[in-house]
Order: structure tokens, then C-alpha cells, then sequence
């Protein structure tokens, strides 16, 4: 049987069989605070997530800072009528908070790691020595920077919204060249995500095709969707975290808050639980006790030795303390070998073998 692919993150095995990686991404919802960032890298860690994720780039390293068409969103999104540049402007995190945030995660037991956008943050990000390096879908198509990633050696997970299969393929072969383990999320890359565009049945679809862990992330509203892309096979959930969504920000609409997030991490962990063996397994003990309450053979009413047993007289009902219900037909026709009470559970003893003529 072939291994199931994995990758190992910070001390931590990725990949089918192994515990879901859950990732709370800080994205833009500190609102410029680094208080607030702070206190979304506690409720996570409090809410049982295994990573915090940040995103590491200026609104220069992004975008141009024009105000033409090209540069203006207002394709019905959540941040039509501003340019690219003051919505990166407003959203980045500070690259001075980096290393306290990540000094703040390590505290609490979490992986720290980011996306980085471009060159530069490359270089930054290895400063701090993070575990891994994660690729926003937009820059899936962005060459020579999974080349600069890529050239650290470190695991790259990838988001792959928008992505064809060709996309896909030439990004896992420009991170694998360089000698970087990978996994792949699927990606709805709309913010929020309708639950009718997430297709999760191409979690399956990606782990076949290229041979690596897969994962989600996920702009859907509520926990659903993440919960059922594990049932089907994801072994790293994403989700945009915030303190509360009526603090507003660019991406507090479509992100948990931390109830939100611990209600997630429960129903994640207890799926996998529940997902457990496709192997044939004896019964476990919450469902061993109840064997007994199975149906057998009983005697249901009073005979005597010499007796005939019949329809009448045996039947196979709960509990489980008499012959198989296999045996039914075969002791029709069959004597009682000594008198038998009603509710005797049936056994061999019981039984006598038909006179022959």
C-alpha cells in the first residue's frame, strides 16, 4: 500500500492520519492596532488552533499607488471604491509587529509563519526563521517569487483559488525543484465564499492528481464548510480570525470570531475522531456492551422433553444469550432434550436430533 503524502511543519507530521493543522489567519483584522493583533494571537491560542498566519507585505511591495481604472477596485467586492494601494495601505501589518507577534506565538504554543508577497518579505520573513512559508492564491502565478521561496528549502503551502490544473502544476514544480515540501488548499477566492462555489470534492481531486496534502482554505461564513472539507479528507483548515465582526476592518465580514473559532476547532477535532480506521475493526467498548442485546434463539414457550421445536415454540428475538439466529432452521424439526422452560435462551444441550423413521 502506498504512503499517504505528508509534510512535517515545526515538529508537526501534515497529511491523512495525522491531526488537522488548524491555521488562524490575522490577515488585516488587527485595524491597525498592534494591541488588537495581539489579542487575536491569544484567542486563538485559546481557542485550540495549532498556527497563527500573518500576511507580510507594504502597500508598495503590492501595487502602484495610482487612482486609474486599472488600479481601482469596483468589481463588486467588499472593498469596491478604493484603489489597490490605500486598501493594501490600511490592511498591511506593520513589519516591526512581526517579531513580537511571533515571539508572542511561540509563548503560546503556536506555529508562526506568513505569507510573504514578494522578495523582500522573503528575506525578512527568514530573518525571523519561520517554519514555513505560505502562498496566497493571486500569487500562485508569480514565478519568480516561488523561486525566491522555494530556494529556502522550508515546507510551502498553496493556496490555489482561481488556479487551473496547469497553474497548479507549475507552481508544485517550481516549489519542488527547489527542493521544498508542499501542500496545496483549496480556495474559493471570494470574499465572502458562497458554499455553492467551495466544489470540496476537489480536495480529493487535488490530493490524486499531485500527490500532496491537502488542505482549505476557507472565506465561507460559520464553521460548515471547514468542518465537512475535513470529513472529506482536509488535513489543514485556514480561516480569517477577528475579535468581533462588528469592529469592522477589511476582512472582519468573513472572519470567526473566537467563539466561533473554539466551536470549530471542537467539531473539527471530534470529526476526525469520528472519521477513524477504514480498516475492519472489532467493536469498540462504547459498542461492545450491547453485543448481548443482539437477537439469538429462545425458547417462547413452555415444552417438554420429546417435544417438536417449532415456529411456535422458538423464536429468535433480543437478548443475545441463546444459539445464532443462523442456526434456526437447522434445529426446526429438532426433539427438546429435557423439558424447557418459556424464556430459556436456546443451546446445544437443549437439543435433540430428529428419530430417523
Amino acid at each position: 500500500m502506498t504512503a499517504q503524502p505528508s509534510l512535517r511543519l515545526a515538529g508537526r507530521q501534515l497529511g491523512a492520519g495525522h491531526p488537522v493543522f488548524i491555521v488562524a489567519e490575522l490577515s488585516a483584522n488587527h485595524n491597525g492596532s498592534y494591541q488588537r493583533a495581539a489579542d487575536i494571537v491569544r484567542a486563538a491560542a485559546a481557542s485550540g488552533a495549532d498556527a497563527v498566519k500573518l500576511q507580510t507585505y507594504t502597500a508598495d511591495t503590492m501595487t502602484l499607488d495610482l487612482d486609474t481604472p486599472p488600479f481601482r477596485i469596483d468589481h463588486g467586492t467588499l472593498w469596491d471604491g478604493t484603489t489597490l494601494h490605500d486598501l493594501y495601505r490600511r490592511a498591511h501589518t506593520p513589519w516591526e509587529w512581526h517579531p513580537r507577534l511571533q515571539d508572542l506565538a511561540k509563548e503560546l504554543g503556536l506555529v508562526f509563519f506568513s505569507s510573504p508577497f514578494d522578495a523582500s518579505a522573503v528575506d525578512f520573513l527568514e530573518g525571523l526563521d519561520v517554519p514555513a512559508h505560505k502562498i496566497a492564491s493571486f500569487e500562485i502565478v508569480d514565478i519568480p517569487l516561488l523561486e525566491k521561496v522555494a530556494a529556502t528549502g522550508k515546507p510551502v503551502i498553496v493556496s490555489t483559488g482561481m488556479s487551473s490544473d496547469r497553474e497548479i502544476e507549475e507552481a508544485l514544480a517550481t516549489l519542488t525543484r527547489g527542493g521544498s515540501p508542499v501542500a496545496l488548499l483549496r480556495c474559493t477566492s471570494a470574499y465572502p465564499a458562497p458554499p455553492e462555489e467551495m466544489h470540496l470534492r476537489r480536495i480529493h481531486h487535488l490530493a490524486e492528481r499531485h500527490g500532496v496534502p491537502v488542505g482549505l482554505s476557507d472565506h465561507t461564513l460559520g464553521i460548515e464548510v471547514a468542518v465537512a472539507a475535513v470529513a472529506l479528507g482536509a488535513c489543514i483548515i485556514e480561516k480569517h480570525v477577528t475579535l468581533a465582526r462588528d469592529d469592522g476592518g477589511p476582512d472582519s465580514s468573513f472572519s470567526l470570531e473566537p467563539q466561533e473559532l473554539a466551536d470549530l476547532v471542537a467539531a473539527v477535532r471530534k470529526v476526525e475522531a469520528a472519521l477513524g480506521s477504514a480498516q475492519p475493526a472489532a467493536p469498540g467498548p462504547a459498542e461492545r456492551g450491547n453485543r448481548r442485546f443482539r437477537r439469538s434463539l429462545f425458547v417462547t414457550a413452555d415444552v417438554v422433553r420429546g417435544d417438536t421445536f417449532t415456529s411456535e415454540n422458538l423464536r429468535s428475538i433480543r437478548p443475545g444469550h441463546g444459539l445464532h439466529p443462523r442456526h434456526y432452521r437447522q434445529v426446526l424439526g429438532c426433539t427438546a432434550a429435557r423439558n424447557v422452560t418459556r424464556g430459556t435462551p436456546l443451546s446445544w444441550e437443549l437439543v435433540a436430533e430428529p428419530e430417523t423413521p
